[in-house]
């Protein structure tokens, strides 16, 4: 953790040397990712509900996701750069220099901008939760700050068990793309959309449903995704962190299969 946060301040310390630059970046990111919402209320344009979920709840999906995949994103991000390293040779600099390799990749180029994301999910969760209708408790209070953190732990494992797989594949940024940001815009809209098939496959495959599904059905009095009992959605943490204890071994394996650009 002090090797990686050292290179995020480097980084950081870059980017403030421009920082009219940062600030468009920033902004400019904010507006496309906010480009998803806008996709959401076209639709409700149209309808009253989408799979049975008002465009409050919807929203509510989409502020959890969209927060938990940025501060992801912006703490992990980077990792998806792994396969062109790996092909072109830049890996075996990390390797010679006193610091843990996942720490360098994961903060290399670190991107301030990516904030933007993160404020504009921030900003949707918050219309959605003056608009929703939630009998809250002191249990409910404490869940949705976790659900979020652990949402967050959730796509950290995903983007670093598909940089494991880059040592294998070599560069393979876009089937990693397709579970980090296709991930997150599943998660965007109800799991009443989509087919039984697919519901389970991100509950107990790639446990995506854990993000925001699940804990948000409980907060809104709703059903669990395949009738689950109540007391999963407390459960996020503990799949958080088996993600990432998993994510962890599979990074060690590719690790010690890397035999220098080539391999």
């Amino acid at each position: 953790m002090r090797a990686y946060g050292l290179i995020i301040a480097m980084w950081i310390r870059s980017t403030m040397a421009y920082r009219t630059s940062f600030v468009l970046t920033a902004a400019t990111n904010f507006v496309t990712t906010g480009l998803d919402f806008v996709t959401i209320l076209l639709m409700f344009s149209r309808v009253d509900v989408l799979g049975g979920w008002p465009l409050p709840e919807v929203a509510f999906l989409y502020g959890m996701s969209c927060v938990a995949f940025g501060l992801a994103d912006l703490v992990t991000g980077s990792m998806e750069r792994l396969g062109q390293r790996v092909r072109d040779g830049t890996l075996d600099t990390l390797l010679v220099r006193p610091a843990p390799v996942l720490a360098q990749v994961a903060a290399d180029r670190f991107a301030l901008r990516r904030l933007g994301r993160v404020m504009q999910g921030a900003l949707v969760l918050g219309y959605a939760l003056t608009a929703v209708d939630i009998a809250w408790t002191p249990l409910k209070a404490l869940l949705l700050p976790v659900a979020l953190v652990s949402g967050a732990g959730i796509f950290c494992a995903v983007f670093v068990a598909g940089a494991a797989f880059q040592f294998v594949a070599q560069d393979a940024s876009e089937v990693q793309n397709a579970f980090t940001y296709g991930g997150t815009t599943l998660l965007q809209y109800p799991p009443t959309v989509f087919g039984r098939e697919l519901v389970r496959g991100v509950t107990f495959v790639l446990p995506l449903a854990f993000v925001n599904w699940v804990p948000a059905a409980y907060l809104l009095g709703r059903p669990l995704p395949l009738e689950l009992p109540g007391w999963v959605a407390f459960m996020p943490p503990l799949v958080s962190g088996a993600c990432l204890a998993l994510a962890g071994l599979a990074w060690r394996a590719g690790l010690r299969s890397y035999r220098s650009t080539g391999s």
